[in-house]
């Protein structure tokens, strides 16, 4: 089954109709209109090719695959759209591809109004992803060899696979969607001083799901969020990693609990990360920009858990929002403008780089607003001092691990040691 051709030239053509956003600089910010946009929602279903012996397919939550030409035989190009525009070049994409009849194949990966940010994932099971052998991987030629910014990454990529009829995955990353992130909510969930329940829903109506972990009759909590943007599964990788270390059976991990409430929401934007988004929620919007506005249900939600858990009597001491981008990085709040209680979180960042031997990348914020970004958010209105936690979009998953694991121990340590 072939996506509609005219119906593709005038997606393309929309798409290219405006300018990515830019990225995020040091000046000051300025207040973003988060009132819905329209979003395109991508077709799905199986392309075939080749009389009908190759096929490609975007039917699984995740997916992102706008259109696929042949070219010439064996030879094809991926189209990959954004669900709408102006936007961060995020170019996500995830397929099926397989063949009737052992065969090699060479795909292009092409977008939109961005380039190849994502270095190719395989898998054999949509589960486990490795990155493509480099033999296998071709780009184009960078501008900036520096790592950061999409001048220094390909235009295109073209990928070279052998396939026969059992289908392969390729990613722009691993595949953690809302299924695969629930059961690994109702893993942690499964201990005896650990909950879950929904906060709120999505566009869509998806659950925003909250892991509760720890004492309820601690008077302290803390607060962990993840995947605001759907391809930023480095970030969520580190989360997860800082969530089973504080969720774990040390004596920390146990002597924190009973003295702390852990609340983590792993997965802010269901519908953006099971639609193959790049950026955006179905609402069409950045949510990390509707902490001011909330005309989100997303961030709304959490905001209304804020207000009631607070309401409560719940003292919120610290809060971290993890996502991806070229490299390591953390964005605090700048020593400036922010209390004394809240410079901790500079001490960690110290001791974190220590324990993984990495030279510490901070670039501290002194705008404290407009509140639009979680970050400001939480500390202008409840005083917690808060922390954008970034993690490289090709960093060893291995190391990834190790530094969530650290970054879980020594906040416990820090949280723990502190006077009332």
């Amino acid at each position: 089954m072939r996506f509609p051709l005219i119906l593709l030239i005038l997606f393309i053509i929309s798409s290219c109709s405006n300018k990515p956003e830019q990225e995020a600089s040091s000046s000051q910010p300025e207040l973003v209109d988060t009132s819905s946009k329209p979003t395109t929602r991508q077709w799905k279903g199986i392309w075939g090719f080749a009389d009908s012996t190759v096929f490609f397919s975007n039917t699984f939550d995740g997916a992102r695959l706008n259109g696929v030409i042949e070219k010439e035989e064996n030879n094809f190009v991926a189209l990959i759209a954004a669900e709408n525009y102006p936007i961060n070049p995020s170019p996500w994409y995830a397929f099926q591809v397989w063949s009737k009849e052992p065969k090699k194949i060479t795909i292009q990966l092409t977008y939109q109004d961005s380039r190849s940010r994502y270095y190719p994932k395989i898998s054999t099971d949509g589960m486990e992803f490795l990155p493509m052998d480099s033999s296998r991987v071709t780009s184009t030629a960078v501008e900036d060899s520096s790592g950061w910014g999409l001048d220094s990454v390909p235009l295109t990529t073209t990928i070279s696979l052998d396939i026969d009829e059992s289908p392969v995955w390729i990613s722009a990353q691993e595949l953690w969607n809302s299924a695969r992130v629930q059961s690994w909510i109702d893993l942690l969930a499964s201990e005896p001083d650990a909950n879950q329940y929904p906060v709120g829903k999505s566009v869509e109506g998806r659950a925003i799901q909250m892991l509760d972990i720890g004492s309820e009759e601690a008077e302290k909590a803390i607060l962990i969020i993840s995947r605001q943007h759907p391809p930023e599964v480095t970030g969520f990788l580190a989360m997860k990693t800082f969530m089973e270390t504080i969720a774990g059976k040390s004596d920390l991990a146990r002597n924190f609990r009973s003295k702390f409430r852990i609340f983590n929401v792993p997965l802010m934007n269901p519908d953006g990360v099971d639609n193959g988004n790049w950026r955006h929620n179905t609402g069409g919007i950045d949510l990390n920009r509707d902490w001011q506005s909330f005309h989100q249900p997303e961030t709304g939600s959490i905001k209304r858990f804020l207000e009631s858990k607070t309401e409560e009597g719940l003292k919120f001491v610290f809060a971290a929002d993890f996502h991806s981008t070229w490299q390591d990085i953390y964005y605090p709040l700048d020593s400036t403008v922010v209390e004394e209680d809240a410079l901790f979180v500079f001490e960690w960042i110290n001791r974190i780089s220590e324990r993984v031997n990495q030279q510490p990348n901070v670039s501290a914020s002194k705008h404290v607003t407009p509140t639009m970004v979680s970050r400001n958010y939480f500390y202008q209105s409840y005083s917690i001092p808060s922390i954008v936690f970034e993690l490289g979009d090709n960093v060893d998953r291995a190391f990834i691990s190790e530094k969530g694991r650290v970054a879980a121990e020594e906040l416990m340590l820090i949280l723990l040691d502190q006077k009332e």
